[in-house]
């Protein structure tokens, strides 16, 4: 059975095209996190460290070794933001 040769060329095509938006979708997604990989499965407690580290760092994947938090971090919760109804 003959090869039809002259499918390859739109087969490599398609297969490298696709093989170049799941990487600048990796790449672009670790940037994004600071290198670090994408969080999956995230739960409340993720979320509240999350923004724990967001407020302290500035961003939600930074963290700090500082044992002393930033000025303003202890009026910048969300807890004394919420209505008390």
């Amino acid at each position: 059975m003959p090869v039809p040769w002259e499918a390859l060329i739109p087969f490599g095509l398609l297969t490298s095209m696709f093989a170049a938006a799941g990487t600048l979708l990796n790449v672009s997604k670790r940037a994004q996190n600071q290198g670090k990989p994408v969080r999956y499965h995230v739960d409340s407690w993720d979320e509240m460290m999350m923004d724990r580290d967001r407020r302290l760092t500035g961003h939600t994947r930074g963290q700090s070794s500082n044992p002393v938090p930033p000025e303003g971090f202890e009026t910048s919760s969300a807890w004394y933001t919420e209505a008390t109804s």
